[in-house]
């Protein structure tokens, strides 16, 4: 099996990383070089046609993109330790955290990044002003991220989930373009600190 994937800071490669430190799976990530354009080539465009990364090549040839999809195989192949939660209630918090970080967190750095930052305006037709409204939205974004994780220490409550992997990725890759947690925002900087000293954050 082979994981195709990009180095950091890119975040959705970074998460299935963490997510296999965590697990103690030993699996070298095949690397792609997003900056010469490899994601889109065609050899690449024939295991996920959408040309993104990361993407799980199986030994039989079965093609799995999207991290939340590769680490649900992973959790499946090795239950232990859970990552997605244990019970019902746990597993339908850790879903509703995730899709949390991806539209909440997520979506206003990835809309900043393409339409304002200046690596990406050789790649699409910026809308700039649509770009930098995205600092807005991410800052109240980060508000609440900050009040919700004044009673708890993970995301989703005393356990380290996917949905901590999820929001890590995000926090540290909107800061590497440009956009910090504010001082302010003690919560949010404690609980960065706690998942960010895991030996998985090196990934």
């Amino acid at each position: 099996m082979k994981l195709y994937g990009a180095p950091y800071p890119a975040p959705n490669p970074r998460r299935v990383r963490i997510f296999l430190a965590e697990k103690g799976i030993n699996l070298a990530e095949t690397a792609v070089d997003m900056g010469k354009r490899e994601h889109k080539s065609a050899e690449h465009r024939a295991r996920n046609s959408l040309g993104q990364l990361p993407t799980l090549e199986l030994d039989d040839g079965t093609a799995i993109s999207e991290t939340v999809a590769i680490c649900r195989y992973f959790e499946e192949v090795q239950p232990d330790p859970p990552l997605f939660g244990r019970t019902p209630v746990e597993k339908a918090q850790v879903e509703m955290w995730i899709r949390r970080a991806e539209f909440v967190l997520m979506q206003p750095v990835g809309n900043y990044w393409r339409h304002a930052h200046p690596y990406t305006a050789v790649l699409l037709t910026q809308f700039k002003d649509f770009g930098e409204s995205n600092r807005e939205t991410y800052a109240g974004a980060l508000k609440w991220f900050d009040r919700e994780l004044a009673d708890r220490p993970f995301v989703t409550g005393d356990q380290y989930t996917m949905a901590d992997i999820c929001a890590l990725t995000t926090v540290d890759f909107a800061k590497w373009i440009g956009l910090p947690v504010p001082e302010e925002h003690a919560n949010v900087l404690a609980w960065r600190e706690r998942v960010g000293s895991r030996p998985s954050a090196l990934a």
